[in-house]
């Protein structure tokens, strides 16, 4: 009974130091994919800051004057640039702090101690290190030759979207607006009440 107890004690003993490794696993490889989360974290919190932008540039060239553009274009620039500046330290901080018990505990589900161990010696590898330095640049570089490629196939559906949508919304054509003031055909039809 004794040897039984000890037995046990000894096992518990090892799945504890095993857990604690695994764990402590986890945090280096968290530790180590920091710059990713933090890029992540930003991507977020300047997606909805370029929508914007683009809304407004869109608006912009449509519906304000000519020579009121320039002025209210470095506003609505000034704008958004505060938004991202308070935006993106509150989010990386947010997504450090969400990254144990979400990706963590993913890592510790998912991966056994030895693949930890792998993707740990991945991660501090010179090839990585420097594929992190350059993956930006290629990233770019890849964007920017995919839209001048995808644009002659992408801007007539685009085209015929933005039409469709005006259509649907009763949003009259631009040089329908900017050669005057027409109230579009859906509520041309309908008396006003």
């Amino acid at each position: 009974m004794k040897r039984l107890i000890i037995a046990a004690l000894c096992a518990a003993a090892t799945l504890a130091h095993a857990q604690t490794t695994k764990k402590e696993l986890v945090q280096k490889a968290l530790a180590l994919q920091q710059p990713i989360i933090e890029s992540i974290s930003r991507s977020v919190a300047e997606r909805p800051a370029i929508q914007l932008m683009q809304v407004s540039g869109q608006y912009l060239q449509t519906q304000v004057p000519p020579e009121k553009r320039e002025a209210i274009g470095k506003q609505v620039e000034t704008e958004i640039r505060k938004y991202v500046d308070e935006a993106v330290p509150l989010l990386r901080e947010r997504a450090l702090k969400l990254a144990p018990s979400t990706l963590g505990t993913t890592l510790e589900e998912k991966f056994t101690d030895d693949e930890l161990k792998q993707m740990i010696t991945w991660l501090e590898s010179p090839a990585n290190k420097k594929l992190q330095q350059v993956g930006p640049e290629m990233q770019s570089s890849f964007a920017q030759k995919l839209t001048t490629e995808a644009a002659p196939l992408l801007d007539p559906k685009l085209q015929g979207l933005q039409t469709r949508l005006r259509t649907l919304l009763g949003v009259p054509e631009p040089s329908a607006a900017a050669s005057g003031p027409a109230r579009p055909a859906a509520s041309a039809a309908k008396p006003r009440k």
